[in-house]
């Protein structure tokens, strides 16, 4: 088994969205923001090599849209999805699975692209299955109003038309016995996180239940969750978990790090050391 960090690019997010009720004078300290509120913020995957499986977690946000809507996020950075995959010594055709997170643009997006004549749409990875939360695809394909403005349909029904859906809690042991599927409900419904069993250590892909590093106390939960509380209690309960454990927690957002380990503080459970993932792997 090996673990490849792959980089969809950067965008910006306003930093009141990303951080809730905590006050920017807290924040601001961790993730600064720019003079119009803005943070910088990763859009990072993982490649697992398993076997004969090569599984993607997530696939950033695309480029399907138009520029002006692409001019609201503000990508930037060097990163791109397929490039960073070929960087790491694999071709699209190679990936066998691709594990959405959950629907929402930023982490599937990238999954879907124009064909060569910009006249539809077709599978960036061609050879895989995409995998999702069948409570989770009734969210994103009849979407509350919440959310509605980040399932876009370009992005999700390519997948079910060309026949490459699949539901993982329909499926008995759907990524092998090293990757194991972890179930929240406070960011959106039925989000995936993702458990790791790699060379003695247990890496969990966090998702957008903790996006970075600042968001490991219990309040620094997002805006944009439609149920806040509850993602206080699964952080409350992952982080225990983490800490009795020693998990490695993988950040799909944090523009520093890839990921950390965490230690109890007089504060509670906090970043005990972090960095890269080729720093603890």
């Amino acid at each position: 088994m090996q673990l490849h960090v792959i980089d969809a690019g950067h965008f910006k997010l306003d930093g009141g969205a990303m951080f809730g009720v905590v006050p920017k004078t807290l924040w601001n300290r961790l993730i600064p923001a720019d003079e119009n509120n803005l943070c910088s913020w990763d859009m990072r995957c993982l490649l697992i090599e398993d076997g004969n499986r090569l599984m993607l977690v997530d696939t950033g946000m695309g480029d399907k849209q138009d520029p002006k809507w692409q001019a609201f996020y503000y990508r930037h950075g060097e990163g791109d999805l397929v490039k960073s995959i070929e960087k790491a010594g694999f071709g699209a055709h190679e990936i066998t699975d691709v594990i959405f997170s959950h629907l929402h643009f930023d982490h599937c997006g990238g999954g879907v692209k124009w064909n060569a004549s910009r006249t539809g749409y077709e599978l960036t990875f061609p050879n895989a299955k995409y995998w999702t939360h069948s409570e989770h695809w009734q969210t994103a394909t009849f979407p509350n109003a919440r959310e509605k403005a980040t399932f876009f349909k370009e992005n999700i029904l390519p997948v079910q038309e060309a026949g490459h859906l699949y539901f993982s809690d329909k499926t008995e042991n759907p990524f092998g016995t090293n990757v194991q599927p972890i179930y929240v409900d406070g960011h959106t419904e039925k989000m995936t996180m993702v458990k790791v069993a790699y060379k003695g250590q247990t890496v969990v892909f966090m998702a957008d239940t903790i996006p970075s590093h600042a968001h490991l106390p219990l309040p620094y939960v997002m805006g944009y969750d439609v149920r806040p509380l509850e993602t206080m209690k699964e952080k409350e309960a992952l982080l225990k978990e983490a800490l009795e454990h020693n998990y490695l927690l993988f950040f799909d957002h944090d523009p520093l790090y890839d990921c950390c380990t965490v230690e109890m503080t007089e504060k509670g459970i906090r970043v005990k050391n972090k960095g890269l993932l080729s720093n603890f792997i």
